[in-house]
């Protein structure tokens, strides 16, 4: 079995909690290099990977390392297309933290930059892989609601996500590191899941943003509406002063709809009849549980499944692909997001059919 030489680039939370355990479960795997700009985390590093080469920059890695494949980058959203694009200029495929940059004209470049250097650029879209989402598609995909109209999808915690001890634990909420709050920390994970339930990409948007606690230069909460073709819709409520940790998400179809608590979910087939609407005689419903790990942040029970859409991708030569395309739109929605907010709620055109 061939394995894949990996360097890591950032050995934060997502990377040491998420990325590199799910690498040491795979048998077609081998990180060969971990970078990180903390020195307590190189050592940590080193504990965890003694065999692994440790660097101090990502530069050092690329340089140094002349059998790596693939570039893991797991830092803050400020540095991916920097990285990125270097990674692709030097050979390698890269595989990119979400979201993919924090601007369009960074994510073009990087994207152009991956056809131009004929290698592939995958973005971490990991909450298409939790069990009970893949359960949301596989009702859609069956055609059992019909034709889908609408979504939505709410996201409550109860403050942000906690970086490691060693390094900037709140980079999160400082704009210079992340580029924004909640909705480019949690706003991909929405949008591309509107997405690909939907079939489509939207063609409008309005959004307000609202920082509740003014410790902060970026957002904790933000409302999305997004228009997609065909009079279908999404709306999207992203909060981190909530109270609660949990993802709540309704699908609705021409036929039924299915809405999901976290683990818990209800599939509704038909219509009941309720003495306003006629309803149908073949009215169902059904209510199961489908164990996600919506708790574990780390999300490492996901990745196998997201990483073997990346091999696939570097094995069919799709430089450019699907789910690369619909990161540079969740890019755009984010960027219009604020942009619409700052315009007290103005309703925006969206250009998310990137053309490279």
């Amino acid at each position: 079995m061939k394995k894949w030489q990996v360097g890591v680039v950032g050995y934060g939370f997502i990377s040491g909690k998420g990325h590199v355990p799910a690498f040491l479960k795979r048998e077609d795997v081998e990180i060969v290099a971990i970078a990180d700009i903390c020195e307590k985390r190189r050592e940590i590093a080193k504990q965890t990977l003694p065999n692994a080469k440790i660097y101090s920059t990502y530069q050092e890695l690329i340089q140094n390392e002349p059998n790596l494949e693939i570039l893991d980058i797991a830092t803050p959203p400020c540095d991916h297309a920097e990285i990125a694009i270097a990674g692709l200029k030097a050979g390698l495929h890269v595989l990119c933290e979400k979201p993919l940059a924090t601007s369009t004209q960074e994510a073009k470049t990087m994207i152009e930059t991956a056809k131009l250097s004929q290698r592939v650029l995958f973005p971490c879209h990991n909450y298409k892989h939790a069990p009970v989402v893949k359960t949301i598609q596989e009702a859609i995909d069956s055609a059992k609601l019909g034709e889908i109209t609408s979504v939505t999808l709410q996201t409550f915690r109860n403050t942000h996500a906690k970086g490691v001890k060693e390094w900037k634990t709140d980079w999160r909420r400082e704009f210079r590191y992340s580029g924004g709050g909640i909705g480019m920390d949690h706003g991909s994970h929405s949008f591309y899941l509107t997405f690909a339930w939907l079939k489509s990409l939207p063609i409008n948007i309005n959004a307000r943003a609202v920082t509740l606690n003014q410790e902060w230069d970026t957002e904790d909460n933000l409302t999305v509406s997004l228009e997609f073709p065909n009079k279908k819709f999404a709306h999207a409520y992203l909060s981190w002063t909530a109270g609660m940790r949990k993802v709540c998400y309704t699908v609705q179809g021409t036929k039924g709809a299915i809405s999901v608590n976290d683990d818990e979910a209800e599939l509704s087939i038909g219509f009941p009849n309720t003495g306003s609407h006629a309803g149908t005689n073949d009215y169902s419903v059904k209510k199961f549980t489908i164990e996600s790990d919506w708790m574990d942040a780390s999300h490492t029970k996901w990745f196998n499944s997201m990483f073997d859409l990346f091999l696939k991708a570097i094995d069919e030569n799709d430089y450019v692909n699907k789910e690369i395309l619909e990161s540079y739109a969740c890019v755009e929605v984010i960027e219009k997001s604020y942009l619409s907010s700052k315009e007290q709620g103005l309703n925006l055109t969206l250009e998310t059919n990137l053309k490279v």
